[in-house]
């Protein structure tokens, strides 16, 4: 496959960049992180009515920019070089990936609007910490033209923030991939309970969702037999997750080349040594081999979209660039805690917001261990 990128999605790139970079200091992700919402209403109105960012993916019949995969990862991309306080991944790479998969011409009318408008939105899905359909635990039951749906959610991304909620639930006394709806409702709908989970990484707030006896209408019923389309969902999911570690990972590299041409040592900067040299230029060389990973997955998202099938290629692009993206990304932020020295470890320096996005990334919708079995299972199906 030849990428390059077009004029367009250089200007949404690096537009991004300039964006974020202005508004997403030291201080202000420092500010956000220290309260329970754990982010700024103001940047997060910011990025959707000067950027309109939020309407990267949405089709332009409601209202949206109606572009592709490969210029969101280009967002994401700046959102992980900044480690952006917002709910953009939850709200756009989540929630609106799953209305573009599975919800009605009415539905995505409706939340795509609300979405634009600036409201926020996540996905529920898990509740035992599988990153498949063996993870759905809450159950439904159909109670005449209704649906009344119970059990918890575990790591909701901005779960407690959301002002509406897709959740997958299985039928009652189903297991596997069977029985699997999805649902979009109202985060203030009756008997839904949201906790704020804090976590090592104080960046990305993460919630339990407890529902019980929530009575949803036919018309919120989003999709059944849904095994397939949640699959979709996540490996979309993980593509921008990707995304995300390697602009931290490319991020990281830049932050340590700086450092180490101020940090001097022996009278010469420490940039001048062999050993520094060689630790760079690994970092370097992991951060373009994840960077061609990302862009070619994010490809494969964009056409498995387009097309409506494309599962297995779409499940294996996913998969081989998180579990890539993942170990990388915690390499290169392990090494720069170790070329920024003792400072590297303290609370003035911004490196150690990175090592935990990246270890708490890492294990979100599945580590590199994870990643490469999944692979591995695919393989062996498809030639058996």
């Amino acid at each position: 496959m030849e990428f390059a990128f077009t004029e367009e999605q250089l200007m949404i790139r690096d537009t991004a960049e300039s964006f974020l970079a202005d508004v997403s200091t030291s201080e202000a992700i420092r500010q956000a992180m220290a309260t329970e919402q754990g982010y700024s209403d103001e940047l997060w109105q910011r990025i959707c009515t000067e950027l309109y960012f939020q309407a990267v993916t949405v089709p332009e019949e409601f209202g949206g920019m109606g572009l592709g995969y490969v210029e969101l990862v280009a967002v994401m991309e700046q959102m992980g070089r900044f480690v952006v306080c917002a709910p953009y991944f939850s709200t756009v790479c989540l929630a609106s990936t799953a209305l573009l998969m599975a919800a009605n011409e009415a539905q995505q009318a409706e939340v795509f609007g609300k979405i634009l408008e600036g409201e926020t939105a996540t996905l529920a899905f898990t509740g035992n910490g599988q990153w498949d359909a063996d993870g759905v635990t809450a159950t439904y039951a159909k109670d005449g033209d209704n649906y009344v749906l119970n059990g918890d959610y575990r790591y909701v991304i901005d779960g407690h923030t959301a002002q509406h909620l897709i959740v997958a639930a299985r039928e009652q006394g189903s297991a596997g991939k069977d029985g699997i709806a999805l649902f979009v409702l109202p985060a203030d709908t009756a008997g839904v309970e949201a906790t704020w989970l804090p976590t090592m990484d104080q960046t990305r707030k993460q919630a339990q969702l407890t529902l019980t006896n929530v009575s949803l209408s036919s018309a919120q019923l989003m999709a059944t037999d849904a095994a397939d389309k949640l699959a979709k969902i996540l490996d979309m999911a993980t593509i921008c997750l990707a995304a995300e570690q390697m602009g931290g990972a490319q991020q990281v590299l830049d932050m340590t080349v700086e450092y180490s041409k101020e940090r001097v040592q022996f009278n010469r900067p420490i940039a001048s040594f062999q050993a520094v040299k060689h630790k760079a230029a690994d970092m370097m060389t992991k951060a373009e081999a994840a960077r061609s990973g990302v862009y070619y997955a994010a490809c494969i998202a964009q056409d498995a979209l387009v097309a409506g099938s494309m599962a297995a290629e779409l499940a294996e692009a996913a998969s081989i660039a998180k579990s890539y993206c993942s170990e990388i990304y915690f390499q290169n932020a392990g090494d720069a805690i170790q070329l920024h020295g003792g400072v590297g470890f303290t609370w003035e320096y911004d490196v150690h917001l990175y090592f935990k996005r990246a270890k708490a990334t890492e294990h979100f919708l599945g580590n590199a261990s994870y990643h490469r079995e999944r692979i591995a299972a695919n393989l062996l199906g498809s030639c058996c």
